[in-house]
């Protein structure tokens, strides 16, 4: 299983630590506004990929595809990058980190579960406590950016008021898979609306932002796309 390595930042104290992820869980569909949600399945459905089954939706992956790697390589060229803010639990509680739910967009037409199986899920390495944040978490912002034709262009933006509160999340995921954020289980809480629509980059990044405390977690990686060979 992958041991990740993050500063963890609660209050004025500052540590590193090795932890063990053994369950990954990729939540879709958990916009707050209906019609944000729609904007989404339509985007998605404009490249052949079906409406969900249920929303949310919980995907278990391999924890393997977990990754703190600068760079990543895919298979082909249509899979994308979404920032999403992850929750991770270790022994002392829950922490909230940011991520990239990386995953292969012609795969997804013949099944969403099999296609985020499939490409790596880039997180950052920085953490804050969950229990310290989550009281003005709506205030959260969420941004992204690829780079198209060498230019760094914004992608997505929006707070953390857009997607379900992270703990109805939980709940929900509790219900519906039967247990709740266990030590070792990490959690990408869903993600927002493109700028400009669905589409690959060989690059990256993205951010939430605390506006009450100044800080932000950051992530950025870049993407090699393999030739298909028939």
């Amino acid at each position: 299983m992958p041991q990740l390595q993050f500063e963890c930042r609660q209050q004025s104290r500052i540590e590193n630590r090795q932890v063990e992820i053994n369950q990954v869980i990729i939540a879709g569909w958990t916009g707050r506004d209906s019609n944000s949600v729609q904007k989404h399945v339509e985007e998605l459905k404009a490249l052949g990929i079906p409406p969900p089954s249920a929303v949310p939706t919980f995907y278990r992956v391999s924890a393997e595809l977990v990754s703190q790697s600068a760079s990543m390589q895919v298979l082909g060229p249509a899979s994308t990058g979404e920032i999403e803010p992850v929750l991770f639990a270790a022994e002392d509680g829950i922490w909230l980190t940011v991520g990239s739910d990386h995953t292969d967009r012609d795969i997804e037409r013949a099944g969403i579960a099999l296609a985020k199986q499939l490409c790596a899920k880039p997180v950052a390495r920085t953490a804050w406590r969950w229990d310290e944040v989550r009281n003005h978490a709506d205030s959260m912002l969420l941004k992204s950016w690829i780079s198209d034709r060498g230019d760094r262009v914004a992608y997505q933006q929006g707070s953390l008021a857009e997607i379900l509160p992270l703990d109805t999340l939980l709940e929900q995921m509790r219900v519906q898979m039967g247990s709740g954020l266990e030590p070792g289980t990490m959690l990408f809480c869903g993600t927002l609306p493109t700028t400009g629509g669905v589409r690959p980059s060989a690059r990256f990044s993205g951010l939430i932002l605390d506006p009450s405390a100044g800080r932000t977690i950051t992530l950025d990686y870049a993407i090699d796309f393999l030739r298909i060979v028939s």
